[in-house]
């Protein structure tokens, strides 16, 4: 497998030249500046390249393994997750009073970006730790606060999210783990939970699982679900190690890839808990775990097409066979390398031009994030329902580009790509779980559709669109770049307007309209992000390639979503 390459001067050019952080930093009293980002993102490129990178293959070879209850991680994780412990790594996105770095989330998607594709499989065991403590840190008691958060930030502790049942995957109404109150915020937990990524494993000293579960006598569907903090081992309140909780994993899944993260199936029994929020308001508290999930998925999607692009324009260049259609280029060769045939190019490009649209949509959307926590009230409040808006975008559209992505690169490679030793089927293998967990992406397409356009009646989306609109972009880009924006409006109108007489619309057009809007938010990436190429960097190249080649996807996606639902719901289910 090829070395990886840490993408340092696109981050760089994303986030000081095309949306100016820095600025932003500045006038927000955030105590970063351009130098000490550059430095972090220089080390964390390091590690990612020097520390997890070599490990990706061995790790897939070997897997995580189970014994008895006790999980292992592959050889090598250990001492790894030490060099992510003891550089901080786990805590740079963590509020400061308790011992986070508060680092902007512009900042930690780029890191983020780097860890997923350098090592996917072990960057697993840590990245649900920070989607939990937010969790905490927004919905826990100041109590449990303190007794937990600063051990998750060192790493010292992981984080687990459980939610998913037998029975009870995307309905989570339909969840029977139950809880029994002891007294205070304490509870015992009992039941399954199945998927549990990093919930049991032997990297850290404790584990803390978030678990939703149903209190005695709450309400029956979502309304009845709470949500609580069980650790491993219990906690005492000066935050010192106890004995172990009544839960153990019953065993770990066999899967198709990131085949070295432990999945595991959780049996809890009477195990201790403590509620987090309010009584029979779990999901809602959850969904603040859920959608940093997300958003880190859709990151982890891109972080694997990086690395299958460089593998496949690596190879393209040394693999020699046939000639260029225009005449020898390697004349004193026998063939000439395959980078130069304009299949290959085609799909070199299409892999270029998604990934570097795709790391321009999670910068943008980091942005937003950024700012709903800034101290201007209207500007928070306006950032947030952008982050509510973006969300399933970022999940499905660049996990969905990410899969395209890796398969192009393994297409290059011919039939070498079908072979383990190349690497690049593992890429493929591990990419493919993005479109998956939290949340498939079928879902997050309903999500956008139905809740977050449909149900607002299309305000945030009017006023996002507009927002777009006032930035400066290439002016050779600016008209396409507007029909395109019209064209998502005008479907996103005709839906509204059809919805209600046809009520199977919304669910089979989400798909189509979810790529509508992924496409036309990357045609205003790419037309901000050549405004600002300086002829080094090959935006002016790939915008043009992506107007040309990607951008008229949007009209077919547009095309179909008014064809409406008849060819879906015509046919009678005892059909199939």
């Amino acid at each position: 497998m090829t070395q990886y390459i840490p993408p340092l001067a696109d981050f760089e050019f994303l986030l000081f030249d095309v949306f100016n952080v820095d600025e932003e930093w500045i006038s927000e009293s955030i105590p970063v500046d351009r130098e000490l980002a550059n430095s972090v993102l220089h080390e964390c490129g390091r590690v990612a390249r020097d520390v997890m990178a070599p490990l990706s293959s061995t790790a897939d070879r070997e897997g995580a393994s189970w014994d008895d209850g006790n999980v292992s991680a592959p050889q090598g994780f250990k001492e790894a997750f030490e060099v992510l412990t003891q550089g901080g790594w786990l805590g740079t996105a963590g509020n400061p009073e308790f011992g986070g770095q508060g680092m902007p989330k512009t900042l930690t998607t780029a890191l983020e970006e780097m860890f997923w594709g350098s090592n996917t499989n072990l960057w697993l065991y840590a990245a649900l730790t920070s989607g939990a403590t937010y969790c905490i840190d927004a919905h826990a008691s100041e109590e449990l606060k303190a007794r937990f958060l600063p051990a998750m930030y060192e790493g010292r502790w992981t984080g687990a999210m459980a939610l998913t049942e037998s029975h009870a995957g995307t309905d989570l109404g339909m969840l029977r783990t139950k809880a029994e109150h002891i007294e205070g915020n304490s509870y015992k937990i009992t039941g399954t939970k199945i998927f549990i990524t990093s919930g049991e494993h032997d990297l850290a000293e404790n584990i803390v699982h978030l678990v939703l579960a149903r209190i005695d006598g709450a309400p029956q569907g979502t309304r009845g679900i709470s949500l609580f903090l069980v650790p491993k081992y219990l906690v005492d309140e000066q935050g010192a190690i106890g004995e172990r909780n009544g839960f153990a994993s019953g065993s770990i899944e066999h899967k198709m890839g990131i085949r070295g993260s432990a999945t595991s199936v959780i049996n809890y029994d009477d195990a201790q808990g403590y509620l987090i929020g309010e009584p029979n308001a779990g999901l809602r508290c959850m969904f603040t775990m859920m959608n940093y999930a997300r958003v880190s998925v859709g990151v982890q999607g891109l972080g694997l097409g990086e690395r299958a692009y460089q593998m496949a324009a690596a190879y393209a260049k040394e693999r020699i066979q046939g000639r260029a259609p225009t005449g020898p280029v390697n004349a004193q060769g026998a063939a000439d390398p395959i980078i130069e045939h304009p299949d290959v190019r085609r799909m070199l490009l299409t892999q270029r031009a998604l990934t570097e649209g795709s790391r321009a949509f999670a910068v943008f959307t980091a942005v937003e994030l950024d700012r709903t926590q800034r101290t201007d009230p209207e500007v928070s409040e306006r950032s947030s329902r952008y982050v509510e808006l973006l969300t399933p975008v970022v999940k499905a559209f660049i996990s969905d580009r990410a899969m395209e992505s890796t398969l192009l690169a393994q297409q290059c490679f011919g039939g070498h790509g079908y072979i383990v030793e190349s690497g690049i089927e593992q890429v493929v293998r591990d990419a493919r779980i993005s479109q998956i967990y939290e949340g498939t992406n079928g879902i997050q397409a309903i999500d956008l559709l139905g809740r977050k356009v449909l149900q607002d009646g299309g305000q945030t989306l009017r006023s996002l669109i507009a927002d777009l609109r006032q930035e400066a972009l290439d002016p050779r880009y600016m008209t396409q770049v507007s029909d395109v924006l019209d064209l998502w409006s005008d479907v996103s109108e005709w839906l509204g307007s059809q919805a209600r007489s046809d009520r199977s619309l919304a669910g089979s057009a989400a798909v189509d309209y979810l790529n509508l809007a992924g496409y036309a938010l990357y045609a205003w990436l790419w037309a901000r992000m050549s405004l600002f190429d300086d002829g080094t960097r090959g935006k002016s190249n790939l915008a043009q390639f992506y107007f040309d080649q990607l951008l008229p996807r949007a009209e077919y996606h547009a095309k179909v979503i008014k064809n409406g639902s008849n060819a879906v719901t015509a046919p009678d289910s005892d059909w199939f």
